[in-house]
């Protein structure tokens, strides 16, 4: 049986490359006759450079850049060939670099994204993959524009400060002193949410309690946000305030797109794509996904999904597992996935599943490929 296993990380427990070996052991505690092919997923978010350098290779590159609050740290991305690279923008700029207390999406800003981008210039690159899931910031993407060169600017006519309170302030952005290395360059975005910028959907309503914003913030956030896509769209002619995944890590969709010239994928497509996924699924007698929470936003092209559909166009049974499952198979079954499955084993803590996730994984696995066994026999 050719087995393709492809998952998506399991957040603060495994990662999707941890996940697949987890899989693999499994399997291979019933029987090794089987062909697999180890594929880890990522959806824009967390894990994306890893699963991209999984298919692409390339090298890990550490740069010391300004972190979500302004301080100084060290972040990484991937260098292929010396001509692409491949960065997750929560590398500079995550929620997970704060604990809950320090998150406060009027401080936080994406100052340190550009602060990458510029070193992969430097480095001879021209070709960027960007990540933009898991931010800490809701600055509509005007701190990495400030790196890169742009003047952000309020009535004072100086340059706004960091995160949501520069956004507040802007009245007029320029491009005349822009590094001129970005002529020409190339930038495939993936995104992990479908948000606009604005609005009951956008970026500032819906992730920026996870942030750290208060009620009275996310009005002025929304508000300021509305503001700056507007003055986008009169001055530079682009359209980003209805756009999908504009509102993307906080707004930085919408500066990609409309400054940098960047197509806003899903980041599952993208992945898809360069991993040649589709190829692998067609030969495959059985995919075998997951990640860490299976719920209603797993509908919205999360990782599950967009392996299922593509395993349903050449009738490839597909199971899913997850950490926490909070809806049916029969929820899923049109998009393709054939079975379901928690890794909870009985009662337990989350703590207790984050930590005992590999372990899991591996014996809910041993126990399919049991069954399957007995079945076949």
């Amino acid at each position: 049986m050719k087995i393709v296993i492809a998952p998506d990380s399991f957040k603060e427990s495994m990662t999707a490359i941890q996940c697949a070996d987890a899989i693999e052991r499994g399997i291979m505690q019933t029987s090794s006759n089987h062909e697999i092919i180890k594929v880890p997923m990522a959806d824009g978010g967390e894990g994306t450079v890893p699963a991209l350098m999984n298919s692409l290779g390339g090298r890990a590159v550490n740069h010391e850049v300004t972190g979500p609050l302004g301080n100084r740290i060290s972040a990484s991305y991937g260098m292929v060939d010396d001509k692409i690279a491949l960065i997750e923008m929560a590398a500079a700029a995550g929620l997970d670099l704060l604990s809950p207390d320090k998150r406060n999406p009027m401080k936080t800003t994406t100052y340190g994204v550009g602060e990458l981008i510029i070193h992969a210039l430097g480095c001879g690159v021209r070709h960027f993959i960007i990540g933009l899931g898991g931010s800490a910031t809701n600055d509509g993407g005007i701190g990495m524009l400030q790196a890169l060169g742009f003047d952000i600017t309020g009535l004072d006519h100086q340059q706004v400060p960091f995160g949501g309170e520069g956004l507040l302030q802007i009245e007029h952005i320029s491009t005349d002193r822009i590094d001129p290395r970005l002529k020409g360059c190339v930038f495939e975005v993936a995104c992990d949410v479908t948000n606009p910028l604005t609005g009951e959907y956008g970026a500032t309503n819906v992730y920026g309690p996870q942030k750290g914003a208060d009620v009275q913030m996310l009005k002025r956030l929304d508000e300021a946000m509305y503001k700056y896509g507007k003055i986008i769209e009169q001055e530079f002619k682009k359209p980003v305030l209805h756009l999908e995944g504009a509102g993307a890590a906080g707004g930085l969709g919408a500066a990609f797109s409309a400054f940098l010239g960047a197509e806003l994928k899903k980041g599952i497509e993208i992945v898809m794509d360069i991993s040649k996924l589709a190829d692998e699924i067609k030969a495959a007698d059985l995919v075998i996904t997951g990640e860490g929470k299976i719920d209603q936003q797993t509908l919205n092209g999360k990782t599950p999904i967009g392996i299922a559909r593509i395993a349903k166009t050449y009738s490839v049974p597909v199971i899913v597992i997850g950490g926490s499952v909070q809806i049916t198979q029969e929820v899923l079954a049109n998009e393709g996935v054939t079975a379901l499955f928690s890794i909870a084993d009985g009662p337990m803590t989350l703590n207790e599943a984050l930590a005992k996730g590999e372990e899991l994984i591996e014996q809910l696995t041993r126990n399919l490929f049991l069954l399957m066994d007995v079945r076949n026999k």
